[in-house]
Parts: C-alpha cells; structure tokens; sequence
C-alpha cells in the first residue's frame, strides 16, 4: 500500500487498498502511468457533495452526470431531484458514489497500462 499512497496520496485507504489489489503485479513504470492516468479520471468525494448540494438551489444531478450516469442526470434535472429526496440520499451517499465511480475508473485504467 506504500507504494500506491507515495503516488496518490490523495486518495483514502479504503480506495488504496482496492488500487493496491488490482494493481499488485505492475511494473513500478506502470504504476506510474497508472497513477498519472487515474489522478485525471477519479472523482473527489467532496466534488460530488459540493454539486449534489447545488440541487438545493435548482441545480439538481450535476453530481450524476460528474459520474457518468447521464440519464439519471436527466431525470433529477427534470424532477427537481426527483423531489428532492433523490439529493437528500445522495447528500447521505456522497462517499460511496464517488467510491464506486472510482472503483470503475481504475479497473479501466489498469486495463490500459
């Protein structure tokens, strides 16, 4: 995991220890190709509350099309978030989106180094 954290410190241990796993067999080359691809790709966490918390002020799914779910985007545009409650859970589930997002992320990424 030292070698993951020395090239993505950013990123939290539970996120680490996913990236280590998939990751165990590169070359330290690829790790770095690997590192300098998926800083570009993943989301932040907080990137997603800060645009999930602009549905409360009419901007409802921008956090979704940050994650390329682009037809849920659509419908909480078109729903208010869903009437708001659709925000509201993902305001509660802001860390696990981003997780998942990333999770995706890397496997297409490792898939490419």
């Amino acid at each position: 995991m030292n070698r993951i954290h020395s090239l993505l410190p950013e990123i939290e241990s539970e996120e680490a220890v996913f990236i280590e796993s998939l990751l165990k067999n590169k070359s330290d080359d690829q790790l770095q190709n690997f590192a300098m691809l998926y800083r570009s790709r993943r989301r932040e966490p907080q990137l997603l509350l800060f645009t999930a918390l602009l549905g409360f002020i009419g901007f409802s799914g921008i956090h979704r099309f940050l994650i390329d779910q682009i037809g849920m985007g659509i419908l909480y545009l078109l729903t208010g978030g869903l009437c708001l409650i659709g925000t509201i859970v993902d305001l509660v589930n802001y860390r696990n989106l981003a997780f998942e997002y990333n999770q995706r992320v890397a496997m297409e990424t490792s898939a490419l180094v």
